[in-house]
Formats: structure tokens, C-alpha cells, sequence
């Protein structure tokens, strides 16, 4: 109603709330099915069938998953310096075009 009027509300910039938090829960499934597949497979003996892990399976889950999440959060940090970096460098240019096309 208030677009009738003229006065129609501005959306935040950025990427909608409601895709950020689906694209973020599709991403940690995605994380937590690659772990619970490898670790598994590195893991888990294949001799017996036992539905429960033996306490070494256990401790090498732990470690596993450990390796696994401290190994994502290091490549997160690299990503995101590198993200840093293009943003910077992006502006650097978008800065120049402009100093130049005020010539």
C-alpha cells in the first residue's frame, strides 16, 4: 500500500535473508555429509557389523572430524582474505575509473 502512495520502503542491499539462510543450510548439509562420508570410510572397520563403534573408531571419528572442521575453517580464512583482497582491488579501479572521468 505504501508503493500507492509513493512511498514505497528501500530493501537492504545485499542478498535477500530468506536465500542467505537457504544457501547457508544447504552448505553446512553439504559440509556435515562430506565429513560423515569420509570420516566414515576412514574410520569405521568393514570387518563387523556391529551397529555400535568400537572406542578406537570413536577416537579416530573424533580426530577425524576435528582435522576436518579445523582444515574448513583455514580455507574459510583464505577465502575470505582473497574475497578482501578482489573487493579492494576492485574499488582501487572503480576509484581510478572515476578520477579519470572527472578529467
Amino acid at each position: 500500500m505504501n508503493a500507492l502512495f509513493g512511498t514505497e520502503e528501500k530493501q537492504p542491499a545485499g542478498p535477500e535473508p530468506l536465500f542467505a539462510a537457504t544457501t547457508e543450510m544447504e552448505m553446512y548439509t553439504d559440509l556435515f555429509n562430506k565429513m560423515a562420508s569420509s570420516c566414515f570410510q576412514k574410520c569405521a572397520s568393514k570387518k563387523h557389523k556391529d551397529s555400535d563403534l568400537a572406542l578406537g573408531e570413536m577416537s579416530c571419528t573424533d580426530r577425524c572430524v576435528a582435522k576436518y572442521l579445523e582444515a574448513q575453517e583455514k580455507i574459510g580464512v583464505i577465502i575470505q582474505k582473497a574475497n578482501e583482497a578482489q573487493a579492494a582491488q576492485q574499488q582501487n579501479l572503480a576509484d581510478m575509473q572515476n578520477s579519470l572521468a572527472g578529467r
